[in-house]
């Protein structure tokens, strides 16, 4: 996979990040913005648009509505984990359900995951 920009998919990451889901604006309004590195919404990253992406840690973060549990979406998106993960990538995926329900668990997890991955000062 060819993780250089793909000027093709600006249009449509543009209408996305203007359009985000209510539990991706949570996510990134209650959380991710105000971590002290820096996060990218609607991120381009070689043929997919990523939600959340902290070049940091080279941490992708996933928003999954219900569509994402039924084939062949699951399918889909276990493939483009792998391309993305045959790069360095991580991917993390939560459900609309935990932004909702689990919200602090999320967090906790994504700074977790945060501190795995990047080195400290």
């Amino acid at each position: 996979m060819n993780v250089l920009h793909n000027s093709k998919l600006t249009t449509t990451a543009q209408m996305l990040r203007k359009n985000m889901t209510h539990e991706e604006c949570k996510l990134w309004f209650e959380f991710l913005k105000q971590l002290s590195v820096p996060v990218k919404r609607q991120k381009i990253i070689g043929e997919y648009i990523v939600d959340f992406y902290i070049p940091a840690g080279k941490l992708v973060i996933e928003v999954d509505g219900s569509q994402h549990y039924e084939q062949p979406q699951k399918q889909k998106d276990a493939d483009r984990d792998a391309d993305l993960e045959a790069v360095g990538l991580k991917v993390l995926r939560y459900s609309n359900f935990d932004i909702n329900h689990s919200f602090e668990a999320v967090c906790e997890d994504i700074l977790h995951q945060l501190k795995e991955r990047v080195p400290s000062p």
